[in-house]
């Protein structure tokens, strides 16, 4: 969701520079905010013994936070235009408050299920386990940078185009709402998720 501000960046200054400047910048804040959620699951181990609860927890927690953002839709008046130099602090409370790296902590621990696994689907299996197993500093750095990579990425590419082809104009006059579509899959992925460990669990 960061992109916008890349492309703000790169109008104000006339620069593509600054557009490249602030998705660096973005990147960075949200690497550590990713990191600082990952981190302590790599160095605390012993919560795998509490798979079910954890994984029963994680989605009434993802329930949870997906009903806060439909009840509360608002964002606070002082995001509302971030200056470049601080765009690095700005993606990194973001990213926490938004829970970023939470969707990647049951990869990083392993505690994906699923059944009649397709060929990508058994590759990231095997990534699990192997996490599961070795699990590292390492490896939580490590599906940090792919995570931050492929977010990075494909912001980059919305904040690009948009700035080289579209302008401002289109942007604040087709802008959408994406909290709401992210609050709903939120709770429809928890939902699932729950649903999936409950049955398990008979």
């Amino acid at each position: 969701m960061g992109w916008p501000l890349a492309v703000s960046a790169g109008l104000m200054d006339k620069s593509p520079r600054a557009l490249f400047r602030a998705l660096l910048a973005l990147a960075a804040g949200h690497l550590l905010a990713t990191l600082l959620v990952l981190l302590p699951f790599a160095l605390l181990l012993v919560l795998v013994e509490w798979q079910r609860s954890i994984q029963i927890g994680a989605s009434l927690l993802v329930i949870g936070f997906g009903v806060y953002r439909l009840i509360e839709r608002r964002h606070p008046r002082t995001l509302a235009r971030i200056p470049p130099t601080q765009l690095a602090l700005w993606s990194f409370a973001v990213a926490i408050a938004h829970g970023a790296a939470l969707m990647l902590v049951p990869i990083y621990l392993g505690l994906c299920q699923a059944f009649d696994l397709d060929a990508g689907h058994e590759a990231a299996g095997v990534l699990m386990k192997a996490s599961l197993v070795k699990a590292s500093l390492g490896m939580a750095v490590l599906v940090s940078l792919v995570h931050v990579a492929a977010m990075i990425g494909a912001g980059g590419c919305l904040a690009w185009l948009v700035y080289r082809y579209l302008g401002l104009r289109f942007v604040s006059r087709s802008w959408f709402n994406l909290d709401l579509i992210w609050a709903a899959s939120l709770i429809v992925v928890g939902v699932v998720a729950l649903t999936f460990n409950l049955s398990s669990w008979r």
